[in-house]
């Protein structure tokens, strides 16, 4: 949904949520105690804001799928900037499952990131998450492949994972007349889109074009272990247990082992010898230490990962960018992450946490 099609209604929410997002910190404290989390970390005024008016919204696990998703859309067109288009930007059928959009500003040389939405494999969409896409081409020069794939109910596990590798195979294909080499494609993702990406790098490891990197924003990576962060945010607006566990549960068939590592990539038997790595993490994030567990085994495996840590944030921040600051300030650093992995081709290995 473009901003052109908003109601009255859903134009004044988007213009008093930007308008409280602006209000002092100090004021947004008064109107919304921000939390602390058991690390000492203090929740972002702006957020805590935003999560404090999110608790008395509909819960989109309340709905049908289709019905959530309808709902959810609307939600993320009016929480998202609005982002200058690119040069080009380019609709892409590869097969009646995937469909792609490409935006370049005509500097190929500098990659190509193929990104996979989130949305708990269940909801969104390429379009509801145009913002972070044209950002990341704006911000990193390079042209951006957004997917989409196929979604449970209708589509469950592994189709969103057979859905990736169709569309890196059609990337890699088609990269030479886009100007791009094909050794210097990104797979990246967030959420769910975390995990499809990070299943990905395993799926295409050995191949003669794998991906230069991974970067997994805020990823889903392990459904067999429960750790602390998923009880601290059980609640949280942003994504609480319910609405996991909804996801969950329109997404895995029944008899699905989730020690897969097409569904828990952290099960898989290796992780030598996949690409470098970016796992950006925040600090009110029940998957939080899901990403930290993904990363540290990552490194024990000897495979080049930093840890780019959000304190303040939730999950999903990157879909907050017009009705938060702090949102919009990360998803800047994170393109600039993402930046200045593509210059120097490699990314450094820090501690995991």
């Amino acid at each position: 949904m473009s901003g052109e099609h908003f109601t009255v209604g859903q134009r004044f929410q988007r213009a008093l949520l930007v308008f409280l997002s602006r209000l002092p910190a100090g004021v947004q404290r008064l109107l919304a105690k921000p939390q602390v989390n058991s690390a000492g970390e203090t929740m972002a005024p702006d957020v805590a804001l935003l999560m404090k008016l999110g608790e008395s919204g509909p819960d989109y696990s309340d709905l049908p799928p289709a019905e959530a998703r309808a709902t959810t859309e609307c939600d993320l067109a009016l929480f998202a900037s609005r982002i200058e288009p690119c040069a080009v930007e380019e609709e892409i059928v590869v097969s009646e499952e995937v469909q792609l959009t490409r935006y370049s500003n005509g500097t190929p040389e500098r990659g190509l990131i193929l990104f996979f939405h989130g949305g708990g494999f269940v909801i969104g969409s390429r379009a509801s998450y145009t913002a972070p896409a044209r950002m990341l081409a704006h911000g990193t020069g390079a042209d951006v492949v957004s997917v989409e794939y196929r979604l449970a109910p209708d589509a469950p596990f592994p189709a969103a994972q057979d859905d990736a590798v169709v569309a890196w195979r059609y990337v890699v294909a088609h990269a030479a007349e886009w100007g791009v080499d094909p050794h210097r494609i990104v797979v990246a993702g967030e959420s769910a889109g975390g995990n499809i990406a990070a299943v990905l790098a395993q799926q295409v490891r050995g191949e003669e074009v794998q991906p230069m990197l991974q970067v997994l924003i805020q990823p889903v990576t392990d459904l067999l272990e429960h750790r602390p962060s998923q009880d601290e945010f059980a609640s949280s607006p942003a994504l609480s247990a319910k609405q996991v566990a909804w996801f969950v549960q329109n997404y895995l068939p029944e008899g699905t082992n989730p020690a897969d590592p097409r569904v828990s990539p952290y099960r898989a038997s290796s992780l030598a010898g996949l690409p470098p790595a970016i796992v950006n993490l925040a600090g009110f994030d029940p998957l939080h230490d899901d990403g930290l567990a993904y990363a540290t085994a990552l490194l024990e495996a000897g495979v080049p990962a930093q840890v780019d840590r959000e304190p303040g944030l939730v999950h999903g921040y990157l879909s907050y960018t017009a009705v938060s600051p702090s949102c919009r300030k990360a998803t800047e650093r994170l393109v600039a992450s993402v930046s200045t992995a593509l210059d120097t081709h490699t990314t450094p290995i820090t501690k995991a946490g």
